[in-house]
Order: C-alpha cells, then structure tokens, then sequence
C-alpha cells in the first residue's frame, strides 16, 4: 500500500495551487475527511505543512487473483488500534489531530474517541507536540478546533462517572470555529498560528 490514501503523489512546491470545481462552496456537504484532506494537500501544494491521514494497520490474510495482472483482497483484519487520524510537521512542530463529525445539535458523545485515542493525545502534549480534535456539528454546517487538554479534561470526567459527552455550548465558548474557505477548507493551521506562534 502506498501511503497516504494509498496513491502516491510527488508535490510540485514551485507551481502555484489550482483553482478547479472540488474546491467551490457548493460542495460544503462533503465529508469532514475529504475537506481536510483536500485542506492538507493545499498546504503540501503552497509547501505550507507536511500533513498526512495516517493509514489503519490491515493484516492481509486471503487474496485472490481472478487475472494474473490483478489482484483481489478478500479477506483481511486490522492489525492493531490506530492512533489519531491525522499527523506531521507544521512549523518546526509535530501536529497530531482526530476528526470526528456529529449528527448530535447539543452535544459531542465521548465514544467517539476511543480510549488508546484520548492516551496518544494525552503522550503527544507531554513530548511537546501540538493535540487537538477537528470536530464537525453536520446539523449546524459548524466546524469547531478544539484543544487536546479540553477533551482529556473531559474524557478524565467521564472515567470518575461525570458526563459522557462534552455540550455543543462549551465547543462555542472554548473552541475555534473554523469558517469554510475557498481553498484550505477546514483552514486549521490559522488558529495554530494564533494559539501557538
């Protein structure tokens, strides 16, 4: 497999980043993944920051091969738990963030973020990276940066029997709402820049 997103694609740091239909506001109904996925590849297109989707560990175990030139996986299990969605390098600094999206109008259910995910961002603010969650509110078209220390705060509630969600309300008080733009969609590193440079 190749990484990420399986296709591999050499960057051209000296072009500037193309205008084209997949980054108009009429397709504001895609997914959180895709808008920051295309978001990340603008920012490797203007050489910006170097950040990936990291792939899930798959171990392979049948495949079957209906043409000599091709090949048909199967069957196949995951290897092992996956950390966060997304990590790299922005500024001299490690960058490490999980995207969810929620149907939810009041609140953000912490069983979206498993345990071993809550840990791994808990271990990137202790070696000094920068931890965060991307969380998307689908009912309100809102897209909220939230630091890594605001869901620990609240997940370590959570496992002395506190609430098992987080409000909309606090995302509105103690996150950034990132407003969707013409080319960096989920234009995240503005607020890095803002709370870390």
């Amino acid at each position: 497999m190749k990484y990420p997103g399986g296709i591999r694609k050499q960057a051209n740091f000296n072009k500037q980043p193309s205008l084209n239909v997949a980054n108009t506001y009429s397709n504001r109904g895609m997914s959180l993944e895709e808008d920051i996925n295309a978001t990340n590849e603008y920012y490797l297109e203007l050489n910006k920051a170097i950040i990936h989707k990291k792939p899930t560990p798959i171990q392979i175990v049948k495949v079957h091969y209906p043409k000599r030139s091709a090949a048909v996986i199967t069957e196949g299990y995951f290897q092992a738990k996956s950390t966060t969605d997304y990590n790299g390098v922005y500024n001299g600094k490690y960058i490490d963030f999980e995207a969810k999206e929620t149907k939810n109008k009041t609140l953000f259910p912490l069983a979206n973020i498993h345990e071993h995910q809550f840990r791994h961002m808990e271990s990137i603010l202790n070696h000094g990276g920068i931890s965060f969650g991307i969380i998307r509110f689908t009912t309100h078209n809102e897209t909220y940066f939230i630091k890594s220390e605001i869901l620990l705060l609240y997940w370590k509630q959570m496992l002395k029997d506190g609430p098992k969600s987080i409000p909309y309300s606090i995302f509105q008080k103690e996150g950034w709402l990132i407003p969707f733009k013409y080319q960096a969609r989920v234009d995240y590193l503005e607020i890095i820049d803002r709370l870390y440079f």
